[in-house]
């Protein structure tokens, strides 16, 4: 009975984030023969393959909505309120692909998503313009993503790395991030830390990131027995948001609770997803 209700939990969760074909996809992405960009015991597949990356996830979409034109190119291209599942759903494709496929795969993945941002421009209420081929936007995207996946790796993770296996994790993403037009993307934790405080100035919570945050916490387009775990889940995701970010998303701050309960709940879902998808590569294709 225990392990009906996993694998109904992790299906439901697995469908979700990889679309209704995932497992097609999944098979294709594992099963073509061919050479990798990655080793399979690097530190980008460690991370990548576990359940923690739910968790990431949901931290990377809620971080990234404080930059303001990366959020107003989500709200005028994305759809993220009818659909935010379909966003998610190319997301983990787009990031399966590039850890997972063959080196054919991958690059053709990444030269569709660069043909798609050379697409998306458009102009900030005070006529600034933007692009999504903005080396310094594409920079934001990418930082906000790798720390949120490291950081739930490292609270989350079955096997969370070492300080060398970080920098190897934040080094591997930064290779395919300089394939998507990201120029000099830091190659260890510490530079990593370091990019991620210079976009300080220029964060803010937007009327578009307080809405789509909204619409991640309150209006979750799930089957009734998924949306229990989805809150552990989103709540395990604001829990690590940096105390600063709270304010301008309107995010609650509880840090006892977040220290505790929270934790404890966040690794108990993610330990179950794991169990119910395997522990295998799966959990992110």
């Amino acid at each position: 009975m225990v392990s009906g209700a996993r694998d109904r939990l992790g299906e439901a969760l697995f469908l979700r984030v990889a679309g209704p074909d995932g497992a097609a996809h999944a098979a294709r992405i594992h099963g073509t023969p061919g050479p990798r960009w990655f080793e399979p015991d690097s530190a980008i597949v460690r991370v990548h393959a576990d359940a923690s990356m739910f968790v990431g996830g949901i931290r990377a979409l809620l971080l990234q909505t404080l930059h303001p034109a990366a959020m107003r190119a989500v709200s005028e291209h994305s759809g993220f309120r009818g659909d935010m599942w379909g966003r998610l759903n190319r997301t983990s494709r787009y990031l399966a692909v590039t850890t997972f496929g063959t080196v054919d795969d991958a690059q053709q993945s990444i030269d569709v998503v660069r043909s798609i941002h050379a697409r998306v421009t458009g102009t900030m209420p005070d006529g600034t313009p933007y692009a999504a081929s903005d080396p310094h936007l594409l920079m934001w995207v990418h930082v906000a993503e790798v720390d949120s996946f490291l950081l739930a790796h490292q609270v989350y993770g079955k096997e969370p790395l070492d300080q060398a296996g970080r920098d190897e994790y934040v080094a591997q993403t930064g290779e395919v991030a300089r394939r998507l037009g990201v120029v000099d993307p830091p190659t260890t934790e510490a530079e990593l830390r370091a990019v991620l405080a210079s976009y300080r100035p220029e964060l803010r919570g937007s009327p578009e990131a307080r809405e789509a945050v909204r619409f991640l916490l309150f209006r979750p387009p799930l089957p009734l027995a998924a949306r229990v775990p989805y809150g552990v889940l989103m709540a395990a995701g604001i829990g690590l948001m940096p105390r600063w970010s709270r304010l301008p998303l309107r995010l609650p701050w509880l840090p006892v609770s977040e220290r505790t309960v929270v934790r404890a709940l966040g690794g108990v879902a993610t330990g179950t997803i794991r169990w119910a998808l395997g522990a295998g590569p799966r959990a992110t294709s």
